[in-house]
């Protein structure tokens, strides 16, 4: 399932309020890929001027959420996609406005053939943070699943 980068923005808005707080900006939102970016707004600077790690995991954990949202909700009637862990690396400073691009780590078919099959898969979705001159500042794997409904 493909959505476009605003139903998704939209839906990921409207459920998820640190979205909102932030205002991220939704860019590309697919099943192979998302992107997301953070503007550059200094109540959410830390102290060296640049955005704050916690914006940044934020930034990165939405785009995440993106990705599984449009490969995967379709089956939010059967599954509930629930985020299991992750793992962040900050790499460069950051300064200005940075965006996130977030990958599966599996091809959403095998991840519904363990579905169909009666598991809860596990996937990763991998997610570089880069600021404005193309430089990565950060790269992120977060650990999703899909817990069959009851």
């Amino acid at each position: 399932m493909s959505q476009s980068p605003t139903s998704t923005g939209d839906l990921l808005a409207a459920t998820v309020p640190m979205v909102r707080t932030l205002n991220l900006e939704f860019e590309e939102t697919g099943a192979e890929r998302a992107v997301l970016r953070l503007p550059d707004q200094p109540a959410y600077h830390n102290h060296v001027g640049g955005p704050h790690a916690g914006a940044m995991f934020t930034l990165a954990e939405s785009a995440s959420g993106a990705i599984v949202l449009a490969a995967f909700g379709d089956q939010l009637g059967r599954a509930t996609p629930l985020a299991v862990r992750s793992e962040i690396a900050y790499k460069k400073l950051a300064m200005g406005s940075v965006t996130a691009t977030a990958e599966l780590g599996r091809p959403a078919a095998e991840i519904l053939a363990e579905l169909d099959a009666g598991q809860r898969p596990e996937f990763p979705v991998r997610v570089s943070i880069t600021r404005e001159d193309g430089a990565e500042t950060g790269e992120m794997t977060i650990w999703w699943t899909l817990r069959p409904n009851k």
